[in-house]
């Protein structure tokens, strides 16, 4: 088996502009709006901002097309793992006290 075999080919992972989109509002969103990352007393909700944070990567990674070697990351940052980062982050956000 010699490497080409196992390497993915460069077209055959194609843009996912639905991850790449939520990684962008998660951008442009935190940048005009801080607050954002806050729980409710305006300090910063670290739990919150760190699935946030999670999600726009997770995002960005996937939806550039770039599929990581090491099959930890490439879970940690899949399509999959964005929509459970997002909805922990709605979890932590409206459905904690």
């Amino acid at each position: 088996m010699n490497q080409s075999d196992t390497l993915p080919d460069a077209h055959a992972t194609p843009w996912h502009p639905l991850s790449l989109g939520i990684a962008l509002v998660i951008i442009l969103g935190g940048s005009f709006y801080p607050f954002m990352f806050a729980s409710s007393n305006g300090k910063a909700d670290h739990g919150l901002a760190s699935v946030i944070f999670w999600a726009m990567s997770a995002g960005l990674v996937h939806g550039v097309g770039f599929v990581p070697r090491f099959a930890l990351w490439r879970w940690l940052f899949s399509g999959w793992a964005c929509c459970l980062a997002l909805s922990l982050a709605a979890w932590v956000r409206f459905c904690q006290g």
